[in-house]
């Protein structure tokens, strides 16, 4: 049998690989928990509505999906559906979103902090691509790029900067993305770099991108 002191060790080595094996979001505790959006109270996610109180119409949401949409100055236009829009995917860790693209239109760099990608081409071509994380070697800002064509597949992984682009001059393009969190949350790299409020200091972006300062104050302008 092994000495207290060895049993302690054990004990407090095998709660640190249980924690670390469940340092994220955790699974459903019961078989939904639809978000009431009036509740005050304030959690990581919504407070549960009395299951009492749940219909179907918390699970649906008539989001015309099958209809294009107009798209903007970079040329696309994401429909996300998220717990906002039906508050029974509270705790499920899903969402999903229809892109459209218009001819040479794109989805520009941007990263989801909390949510891996799966998106599939329903009509057109894609230019597709993702880059690595700073560390570690030799994958150090690894550019991995696809061409995807209707019906292909291509995965995301969580974090990372990515981009879409339809290199069609004269067809838009459509694509279906499921994302792995109710609240996948994104950050546009140009707008959130370049278009901050307040704006990040000019001596800091010109250091940081090797430029003249009145090339960074034309950008954020």
């Amino acid at each position: 049998m092994a000495s207290s002191p060895t049993f302690l060790l054990l004990v407090a080595l095998f709660a640190l690989i249980s924690w670390q094996a469940v340092a994220s979001d955790p699974g459903p505790l019961q078989d939904f928990c639809v978000a009431d959006m009036h509740s005050p109270v304030r959690v990581n996610g919504f407070v549960c509505k009395n299951p009492m109180d749940v219909n179907a119409d918390d699970f649906f949401k008539a989001a015309a999906l099958d209809k294009p949409r107009v798209t903007n100055k970079v040329g696309s236009n994401v429909t996300l559906i998220n717990v906002m829009q039906i508050a029974g995917l509270n705790t499920l860790g899903i969402s999903i979103a229809r892109i459209d693209y218009a001819p040479l239109g794109q989805n520009p760099p941007h990263t989801h902090p909390r949510a891996t990608e799966i998106l599939t081409v329903l009509e057109g071509t894609l230019y597709v691509g993702f880059v690595t994380s700073n560390l570690p070697a030799p994958n150090r800002n690894k550019f991995l790029s696809k061409v995807l064509n209707k019906g292909d597949v291509f995965v995301f992984p969580m974090g990372l900067i990515h981009f879409q682009f339809n290199p069609n001059p004269h067809q838009p393009a459509v694509a279906i993305a499921a994302l792995s969190s109710q609240n996948p949350g994104a950050i546009t790299i140009a707008n959130a770099v370049f278009g901050s409020d307040p704006t990040i200091s000019d001596d800091v972006l010109a250091k940081a991108f090797q430029v003249e300062k009145n090339t960074i104050d034309w950008l954020q302008g």
